[in-house]
């Protein structure tokens, strides 16, 4: 099966009736995370062409000639280099266990993709489907929020972009997504 993984042209051999989350971790590309195994939990998110898909259900070979991005994917052109989203989930400390972080950046990616400048409904609704146990919903919208001012453009935060979490700041609640 030929698939472009991270940007990557790759050709795997694929088991009949593999899953994506076993594909992808047999080829050590381990953030996508199994969570539930039934796409409830959103642990595994990745995107296939584009849009959302829970590895975890959607069958390797069906990815046969598509674009998979992983976690791993998402960074910048350094190697190690984090994207400004990743950044932001640092400085917001939007992962606390960290499981549920993998899937959690990829549907934030997605959907700052769609809405560059999302209301917080539109954070509600992009996340739906990522499950956090640790209940950090506050701080990962927070850290969405914080990109999509362009508070974490470029390579780091500019002179004067306000990224310390809201709590330190004092300037915005923790209510919302």
């Amino acid at each position: 099966m030929r698939l472009t993984l991270n940007g990557r042209p790759r050709e795997v051999p694929v088991e009949p009736g593999e899953r994506l989350l076993a594909l992808l971790h047999r080829l050590h590309l381990t953030g996508a995370k199994f969570g539930c195994g039934q796409g409830e939990c959103g642990a595994c998110t990745v995107l296939v062409n584009g849009r959302l898909s829970y590895s975890c259900l959607a069958l390797a070979e069906a990815c046969d000639g598509l674009d998979v991005v992983t976690v791993e994917g998402l960074g910048g052109t350094a190697d190690h280099e984090l994207a400004p989203l990743q950044r932001a989930f640092v400085a917001y400390d939007a992962a606390q266990c960290g499981y549920c972080t993998p899937g959690q950046l990829i549907a934030a990616t997605h959907l700052l993709e769609r809405h560059p400048t999302p209301t917080d409904d539109q954070i509600r609704e992009g996340m739906s489907g990522n499950l956090c146990r640790c209940g950090t919903y506050p701080k990962i919208a927070a850290a969405i929020r914080a990109v999509s001012r362009g508070d974490f453009a470029g390579g780091v935060p500019g002179p004067g972009a306000n990224v310390a979490p809201p709590a330190a700041r004092g300037t915005e609640t923790n209510r919302g997504a």
